[in-house]
């Protein structure tokens, strides 16, 4: 069975179920492992997929996947980003990490710093650093998002917004062509918005996967943000366009020597 024929089916299974793993297409189709491994590489290099652990995904739209996998998702890349994010929080500084799966990576790559005061409306970033000593830990409160632990709502937002923080830390579920930063939960929107509009430094920390996907809510601008944490370079004429606003790419030393 040829790949061309595959790759239409299981586009198929993803639309109908939601998802597909390796070893369910590889016992469908009667191949190899290996063989539906590169399938879905190349349909996640198409856009068509998302890669998690065990399968993929279909990119979303309008409701985001699942937390499980967003965990799991370029989990490697993420490591990275949070570690080169935290090196531009130098210790004794104030700031705000978001909810995500990118800034938990930021909360475990600043367990070891000193003097920091965090205010989080993630509980995943809460219980990352209580072990951390040296931190000083604040959480927002507000509505909890029980599917990944975010807090959200006008309560978080206010809370925020009596802060005047070094660093806004954020990620996006999306980053479209026109270099707008894209979320699903109104609710999670406004607390980013607030942050955004009380912190002196304003960093977004994503991977590449967000450029393949799209998503309803609106919030914010490249342009709005000073440091932009990825893995790769963003699509289009983004790169050139961040130059113009003075925002920062900070990409892996092996991404800009290529």
């Amino acid at each position: 069975m040829s790949q061309s024929f595959r790759h239409p089916v299981i586009l198929d299974i993803a639309r109908r179920e939601g998802r597909v793993t390796v070893e369910g297409l590889a016992e469908h189709f009667g191949v190899t492992l290996q063989t539906i491994r590169r399938d879905l590489a190349d349909l996640a290099e198409a856009g068509r997929l998302d890669r998690v652990h065990g399968g993929a995904v279909l990119p979303s739209g309008t409701t985001n996947i699942g937390y499980a996998d967003r965990r799991a998702l370029n989990a490697e890349a993420k490591a990275g980003i949070g570690r080169r994010a935290a090196l531009h929080i130098p210790d004794g500084s104030s700031l705000f990490l978001g909810i995500g799966t990118t800034t938990e990576a930021v909360a475990r790559a600043l367990v070891a710093r000193r003097d920091l005061l965090v205010v989080t409306n993630n509980v995943n970033v809460a219980n990352i650093l209580a072990e951390c000593p040296a931190c000083e830990v604040l959480v927002t409160g507000g509505t909890l998002r029980r599917t990944d632990g975010g807090l959200i709502g006008d309560l978080a937002a206010e809370t925020v917004s009596r802060f005047k923080l070094d660093w806004a830390v954020i990620g996006c579920s999306a980053l479209d062509e026109d270099g707008d930063l894209l979320d699903f939960d109104l609710r999670e929107v406004a607390v980013s918005r607030a942050v955004l509009r009380h912190a002196r430094g304003k960093m977004l920390v994503a991977d590449h996967t967000k450029f393949r996907r799209t998503a309803p809510a609106r919030i914010a601008a490249l342009s709005d943000i000073g440091v932009f944490v990825s893995d790769r370079w963003p699509p289009g004429d983004l790169p050139q366009r961040c130059a113009g606003w003075g925002t920062v790419i900070d990409l892996p030393a092996e991404v800009l020597r290529a």
